[in-house]
């Protein structure tokens, strides 16, 4: 335990205009005292003392001291995983093994009634911020953000992260991992940076600018900085933050060992794309043959055995648009099994590495008094890998579904770094057992409920307990700022706060049998709508999450369920019919407050909410049709660059080369789909990539000549203005001679990828087609690139 402090600072604070400030005044023999500060940041301390002529006769002088965290604040450690079902982990009663969480269990708590607001983006910014997710700017995932304020994709100024007010009171910080809050728009090199980490409290950043990425080529960033790819075999992320994450942890300790410190580690597991280390998969061959109904009756049996849910828990029902298991083919239960293995091996995999960072936290003089906040899961398991799966998880996104014909061939690559594969919707649902539906269903608890282990040994000695409490995501900051010592400020960086809307859960950590400190909460997500109050649920599901195309619809017509959580664990028993009275209630508490929080308008539109062009969102290619790139730029988000989806377009590059040259010219997207203009032995070469479904390739019939020439590629959209996703006509030519043309059948419609970038001169990401191996640098000398839009 940290039982001391540098000198601290004792603050009076004063107020004008409505908006607080302080004025810090040191205090010798109060180590990490600290008053209630309602702006940040603290006054700048300036000499007080009396100025002579010389320093001869001048008062002593003293350097401004810097801020302390109040004494014994304990280090924060927030764990966040990804698309994670409650029945998935074994510590849950799942399958997946986790020996580490199971462990982190015995220590701490288990929380088997949190809550979080069905996908990531949102429940990241509500994690961040305490304030719920559309008061955050964040109602849904960035990709598909809209101008309303609850949607912009935007942390807001006046919901200033715990983060930045934990940094501002004596911590340092860092963030490993996902980072899904900053604006597609703005994650190239150029930034802007204010949405960026650093820019959101946190000193130090490592990770990747996305809602997901490949976990064997990833593209990240250290702070502000994009990074060379990765190229090792046995490279695997989970590995590599679990590696910064414990670095970072040295420094802190070697550095500066009387600070407190927070982390917020967020690997991408159990994101798609689904891949793990080939031994780890092959641990569990076999494992999943028996498919997931029966996964679903074990996993329950085991989740009432060891009491993280009530004796009388009863199993939802599947529903009628998945698929029994015992009605698939065997081509469809060997696909199905084979992405289960690969899926509990990543899985396994996580708490492998994120274990490795919790025995080193271990093994610092001040572990014990260090707050864990263990949360498996930003939502439900995903099923948007569609019925049947799929090998590119992008392809939801576009609209399109892979079907099993299509994946058997590549059935022994699932796991690699060849596709972004993504298990069945129904394996989804079986992982959030007992509950009904999975992320993106806010309406119901299978969407909206993980399970969440916390510890903080050196104040709650009560390891292996259950907390039945009723706790959302929003309620960790309040917990984290109550344990620091750290009072909630009024405003920060000048800006007005709006206030947290979480509740502290210590009292809950402490006893048992606390009472509740949350008895009111709403959910939303593509307006599947669901409510809490006082033990009950009202809930309208709205779409099936594993259906990405959606018409016509009117929210006013759907029809609401309604639960007693108190005595139906699982959302089992609709009383909608014999309670209409209670339902009526709870429909209105959730329009009232929808109107409150920035949920409205509802916006029920799928696919073409990820298009930039249709919906009119900011572009820092927008408005222009001639891009000139003089030398090679690497790493531009595919939000940042020239959108080539359903138009024509031209490539033109002038090159000198030797005989049988190589290397990429100019590449947007990579293995999850999009286009590559390249030198392959000498020939030119172009390819599009539709969704990992098809690949189209025109080549030169001879090897281009040695010496300076100009290469084009260029392609002649079929569809009409507004029609999305049609075929179009491919061409090459060198020096203004046609040496090569063929026909491209689709194109992807919506997005290329979530995380691949356009590069020109090297592939930094995954390849559009494996005829060749990143980096793929070109060799010879690359002048002029210009991509002209049409």
């Amino acid at each position: 335990m940290k039982f001391t402090r540098m000198m601290a600072l004792t603050l009076s604070a004063s107020c004008t205009i409505g908006l607080c400030s302080a004025v810090a005044v040191a205090q010798e023999g109060r180590p990490g005292v600290t008053a209630p500060q309602l702006g940040l940041p603290y006054a700048e301390q300036k000499y007080r003392g009396n100025v002579g002529t010389t320093y001869l006769n001048s008062d002593p002088a003293a350097f401004p001291k810097q801020v302390a965290a109040p004494e014994n604040a304990p280090n924060v450690l927030v764990v966040l995983l990804d698309d994670v079902g409650f029945g998935q982990f074994s510590v849950s009663g799942g399958g997946t093994p986790a020996p580490h969480m199971e462990e982190l269990a015995q220590t701490g708590v288990f929380f088997n009634r949190f809550h979080t607001t069905a996908v990531c983006t949102s429940t990241r910014a509500a994690l961040l911020t305490g304030r719920n997710h559309h008061v955050a700017g964040s109602g849904n995932i960035t990709e598909v953000a809209t101008g309303f304020d609850g949607y912009t994709g935007i942390i807001p100024k006046d919901t200033a992260t715990f983060a930045e007010v934990l940094r501002q009171n004596g911590y340092i910080t860092s963030w490993i991992g996902k980072n899904h809050n900053t604006p597609t728009y703005e994650t190239s090199a150029m930034g802007p940076f204010d949405h960026w980490p650093n820019n959101l409290g946190f000193d130090y950043f490592y990770g990747f600018m996305a809602g997901d990425t490949n976990q064997m080529r990833p593209n990240l960033y250290e702070n502000q900085t994009p990074l060379p790819q990765r190229t090792a075999e046995d490279y695997y992320l989970s590995v590599d933050l679990a590696d910064h994450s414990i670095e970072w942890l040295q420094q802190a300790e070697a550095i500066q060992p009387d600070k407190p410190w927070m982390m917020y580690l967020a690997p991408a597991a159990t994101h798609a794309p689904h891949q793990a280390p080939t031994e780890l998969i092959e641990e569990f061959k076999g494992k999943f043959d028996d498919g997931w109904d029966k996964y679903r009756e074990k996993t329950l049996a085991r989740q009432i055995e060891m009491g993280v849910v009530p004796k009388d828990t009863k199993l939802t029902k599947r529903h009628d648009s998945l698929p029994a298991w015992d009605t698939l083919s065997a081509d469809e239960q060997k696909l199905s099994a084979r992405m289960m293995e690969v899926f509990a091996a990543y899985g396994k995999h996580v708490d492998q590495e994120v274990g490795r960072v919790l025995d080193y936290v271990k093994t610092l003089p001040d572990s014990d008094n260090t707050l864990v906040v263990y949360i498996i899961g930003d939502n439900g398991a995903s099923s948007e890998g569609g019925i049947p799966g799929t090998l590119n998880e992008n392809a939801f996104f576009n609209g399109v579904q892979m079907q099993t014909e299509d994946m058997m061939p590549f059935i022994d690559e699932i796991g690699t770094v060849k596709h972004f594969n993504h298990f069945p919707a129904a394996w989804a649902h079986a992982v959030c057992t007992p509950f009904q539906w999975v992320k993106q269903v806010a309406s119901h608890l299978g969407g909206t409920r993980n399970a969440m282990l916390v510890s903080w040994p050196a104040k709650y000695d009560n390891g292996g307990e259950v907390r039945s409490q009723f706790t959302h995501v929003i309620d960790v900051a309040a917990t984290i700022l109550d344990a620091a010592g750290i009072e909630e400020p009024r405003s920060v960086n000048g800006t007005a706060q709006k206030p947290i809307e979480g509740r502290s859960f210590l009292s809950v950590l402490e006893d048992k049998d606390a009472e509740e400190i949350r008895t009111s909460q709403y959910f939303e997500m593509f307006v599947n709508r669901g409510i809490y109050k006082d033990g009950w649920w009202a809930g309208a599901l709205s779409f099936e999450p594993w259906n990405p195309n959606r018409g016509e619809f009117d929210p006013l017509s759907v029809q609401w369920e309604l639960y007693n959580l108190e005595e139906d664990f699982s959302q089992s028993n609709n009383l909608a019919e014999s309670n209409p009275k209670k339902l009526d209630e709870m429909i209105k508490l959730w329009w009232a407050t929808a109107a409150k929080a920035q949920v409205l308008p509802l916006d029920w539109r799928g696919a073409e909410r990820f298009s930039a062009e249709l919906m009119g969102k900011p572009n820092l290619a927008a408005g222009r049709d001639k891009f000139v790139y003089p030398i090679p730029v690497v790493g531009l988000p595919e939000a940042s660059a020239p959108d080539l989806k359903s138009k024509s377009f031209a490539i033109t590059a002038e090159v000198k080369i030797d005989d049988n040259a190589n290397g990429m010219i100019f590449t947007q997207g990579g293995n999850t789909g999009g286009w590559g203009f390249y030198l392959l032995n000498g020939k030119l070469v172009a390819t599009h990539n539709f969704l990992d479904v098809a690949r189209y390739t025109v080549s030169s019939d001879d090897v281009i000549a040695a010496g300076d020439h100009t290469l084009k590629m260029e392609f002649t959209y079929d569809g009409k203005q507004g029609e999305v996703g049609k075929g179009g006509s491919l061409s090459l030519s060198v020096d203004g001679e046609q040496v090569g043309s063929g026909k491209v059948e689709k194109t992807s419609p919506m997005k290329y990828s979530l995380s691949e970038n356009q590069d020109i001169g090297t592939d930094t990401g995954t390849p559009v087609t494996y005829d060749y191996r990143e980096p793929f640098d070109f060799q010879g000398t690359l002048g002029e690139v210009v991509v002209s839009l049409k």
